[in-house]
């Protein structure tokens, strides 16, 4: 954008950052590319790591709160008649996690 507008880029401490030179042009856009890579390299990697928690269960780094044992017991407590904020008080986790976890889809 700089360069669209006959404008460059000079720093007062590094010398080798001037776009206003061919040589500076270079470094600069060699460090925007190196920057453009790791970024994409911390997404593939957050990617991978997301996925690999989802298989085994897990949302992110957190355990989830609704184990198999407890969303069964939910669907009891729920049957008998209690409410979904009595239900979630007694198995520790939030009306909002029991709530998800009783949805058909859930």
């Amino acid at each position: 954008m700089l360069d669209q507008r006959g404008r460059g880029f000079r720093s007062l401490t590094e010398s080798l950052l001037d776009t206003t030179s061919a040589h500076g042009k270079l470094i600069f856009d060699m460090f925007a590319s190196l920057a453009e890579y790791e970024r994409s390299r911390l997404s593939e990697r957050t990617k991978a790591g997301l996925a690999a928690a989802k298989a085994s269960g897990r949302l992110g780094n957190l355990p989830r709160s609704m184990t198999p044992g407890k969303l069964e017991t939910a669907r009891q407590l729920r049957s008998e008649g209690n409410t979904l904020k009595k239900t979630a008080e007694r198995l520790s986790v939030s009306v909002s996690s029991l709530t998800r976890a009783l949805r058909p889809d859930g």
